[in-house]
């Protein structure tokens, strides 16, 4: 799989930027590196001062604009990649205290840095891009679009769609035909996956996995009219089956269920079309929920439906996964590492 052509232009500009801002010197040694559990790193990048070498950094390229972002590239990739280096298109001053909070280290194409190891410390915030640079982006489209993830969803959590019908796949996910097509061409062009119609085979999963969990809470969630709601006790859960109700547990309950792990503090239910209203009125009468903007419930509509299969009692784990990546919550990343281990990572090998 290569590195897109933007992937280059930004690694380049970042790397001459950290030279301009710091004089410091850096080679890169390597691209698309794999890594333990099949993870690919976008490069391997050596930082020379003083011409000393200090480490090959892995590289991970890409644009961030949220705070969710940065943890979950750090918690994610680190086990991974422990000298991770982000490289971004740029990195606001607010997103340098982030990363330096996390421990994350990063360049940016218009001179920022964070750098920490044994005899390098570098902390530059606060630089401008120039007005006149203009970072130019891939043409085509990109799955990270509400509708887009929907498929890609649907592929991830069963691979046997990748060579089905369009019809099938919207059964699945329910997105226009047309959408599918869009999402296929876009999986081939980027390396995700290989062949022709009916004999396609998906190429770095845990790759697009990642990708998913990244955008899923920021493009398509906010999207799933999230109601939110209180119940008199904290542990009313216990007894609820949600299947009663047309619905899945996610998030911290679904977590606790598939791992006995984690005490949860929220509840998340995803609600499925048939007959949604009805059944989320059901649980609210049943179990004396009362609307609260900030409250620890959330029913949220489901977005897949698996045809077919006898209803589970919680979501799909990489939706569990990303929802508990999402919180920001240190004491669910444990939590989400178990998951992502015992469900997702060898799902399919």
């Amino acid at each position: 799989m290569k590195i897109l052509e933007t992937e280059d232009q930004t690694l380049a500009k970042a790397l001459e930027a950290l030279h301009n801002t710091t004089g410091i010197n850096a080679e890169v040694t390597a691209r698309e590196i794999l890594l333990n559990d099949g993870f690919r790193g976008d490069a391997t990048v050596i930082l020379k001062l003083d011409n000393q070498n200090h480490h090959n950094f892995i590289a991970e390229i890409k644009r961030v604009d949220r705070f969710a972002h940065l943890a979950e590239l750090k918690y994610r990739l680190g086990v991974h990649a422990p000298e991770l280096l982000l490289v971004a298109p740029r990195i606001t001053d607010e997103m340098a205290d982030k990363c330096k909070e996390l421990d994350l280290q990063f360049i940016d194409t218009t001179g920022n840095a964070y750098l920490k190891r044994p005899g390098l410390f570098v902390l530059i915030k606060g630089q401008r891009p120039n007005k006149t640079f203009k970072l130019d982006r891939p043409e085509g489209k990109r799955a990270v679009t509400p509708t887009n993830l929907r498929v890609v969803f649907a592929l991830l959590c069963k691979p046997t769609l990748l060579n089905a019908t369009y019809r099938d796949i919207n059964d699945v996910a329910g997105v226009a035909l047309g959408t599918i097509g869009w999402v296929l061409y876009d999986l081939d062009e980027r390396g995700y996956t290989i062949g022709e119609k009916a004999k396609r085979t998906m190429l770095e999963r845990n790759k697009l996995i990642q990708e998913w969990v990244t955008n899923y809470p920021i493009k398509l969630r906010p999207r799933l009219n999230v109601r939110k709601f209180r119940a008199p006790t904290p542990d009313w859960w216990h007894t609820v089956d949600a299947k009663q109700y047309g619905a899945q547990w996610g998030a911290e309950v679904a977590a606790e269920k598939l791992t006995g792990y984690l005490r949860p503090q929220t509840c998340t239910l995803y609600f499925h079309n048939a007959d949604i209203q009805k059944n989320m009125t059901r649980m609210v009468v049943d179990h004396k929920l009362r609307a609260d903007p900030q409250g620890d419930i959330e029913f949220i509509d489901a977005f897949w439906d698996f045809k077919g299969e006898p209803p589970a009692d919680t979501v799909p784990p990489i939706l569990v996964y990303a929802d508990l990546l999402a919180t920001l919550d240190p004491r669910n990343f444990d939590t989400a590492k178990i998951i992502y281990e015992k469900y997702i990572e060898n799902a399919y090998d």
